[in-house]
């Protein structure tokens, strides 16, 4: 006979209203996220559609007073931060070579705009990526007749210096990180790892170098000397990058180019840049170039749609998406190929 007491189950009545308050519980969640993403909509559409203030009734001679504003000579205003890389997800907000270099264009495109500043905070990143938005500024200024100023912040090192190479004139604040000018290939040897857990991967491949940089193995001699090949290559195009962009011959750049790291004021001990200022002088030296008398007007980029989701995926990242942090730093480990960038950051 079985003298366990029965454990009291809920009446279905109560499983059925438990079941009915998570149901709401989860709704509010939803109807409040909802909520709070449409009240973020609504204040920037109506700070981005405000009209000037003006006289009384004088609506007309506001838009009037814009339109003029609008079509004024400016200096255009570009933020360029973080890891320069290619966009990985697709997602029309992300940050990345395309959405900068599409900037870039439009802001060359705007009526009025005689200048570009550059405002870069950036460690670098991958050479291709790189590579993409020092092109199009070359080709802008040759097209256009456009010139850039690249103002550094905290850091503007390895690729972020090298798109700062294609720009006009370079400005840096006193205490700027700057230079890195290299390359560089991470490879990652996890086999001491892999033998603790018992772990073994087996490569069958078509070539002797088909799996080169492979975590399980060391690497051979000639693998190495095939990848040092590959960085002397990309090293040397980001020396001629800083020659010519610089005015000045490879040979003085190459001491220079060691990968060592500049404070603003060294880098401009050693030519690397043109002043040390702040975002007020930057922006003068660019309106001087553009031919504009006077202080200049300042348009700054922005991207009204995509910074507004942009903001929406921070916040709700975390409620949508959860992530052991020790993974976000291992995240590194699973980027290939060669990057002007500085690993120091």
């Amino acid at each position: 006979m079985d003298l366990t007491p029965d454990t009291p189950q809920p009446a279905p009545e109560t499983q059925s209203h438990q079941a009915s308050g998570r149901r709401i519980k989860r709704r509010l969640m939803y109807a409040v996220a909802g909520l709070y993403a449409a009240s973020l909509a609504a204040a920037a559409v109506l700070i981005l559609r405000a009209p000037a203030r003006g006289p009384a009734n004088g609506r007309d001679q506001a838009q009037s007073i814009l339109a003029l504003a609008k079509d004024r000579d400016s200096v255009g205003w570009i933020a360029i931060h973080g890891a320069i890389t290619n966009s990985q997800s697709g997602r029309p907000w992300e940050k990345g070579s395309e959405q900068w270099v599409r900037r870039i264009k439009a802001m060359s495109e705007t009526k009025g705009v005689k200048a570009i500043v550059l405002s870069i905070n950036s460690p670098g990143g991958s050479v291709g990526a790189v590579q993409e938005i020092h092109s199009q500024i070359l080709r802008i200024r040759k097209e256009k007749k456009i010139p850039f100023v690249a103002l550094f912040n905290d850091i503007a090192a390895s690729g972020g210096y090298y798109i700062a190479a294609a720009c006009d004139k370079i400005v840096a604040h006193p205490g700027t990180l700057t230079g890195s000018i290299g390359v560089i290939f991470s490879v990652s040897n996890l086999e001491g790892l892999f033998g603790k857990v018992g772990y073994k991967m087996e490569a069958i491949k078509s070539g002797k170098f088909k799996d080169i940089g492979s975590p399980a193995r060391p690497m051979t001699k000639e693998e190495r000397e095939l990848l040092q090949a590959m960085i002397d290559d990309a090293y040397g195009q980001f020396l001629k990058a800083v020659a010519d962009g610089r005015g000045m011959p490879a040979e003085q750049v190459r001491p220079l180019a060691d990968g060592r790291i500049y404070t603003g004021q060294q880098a401009l001990d050693a030519k690397l840049v043109d002043a040390v200022g702040d975002s007020d002088d930057a922006a003068a030296l660019a309106g001087k170039l553009g031919g504009i008398s006077g202080k200049p007007r300042v348009r700054r980029d922005v991207e009204r749609i995509s910074d507004i989701f942009e903001m929406l995926d921070a916040r709700f990242h975390g409620l949508l998406q959860v992530q052991a942090p020790i993974l976000g730093e291992l995240s590194g480990a699973e980027r290939f190929g060669l990057e002007y960038r500085w690993r120091g950051f």
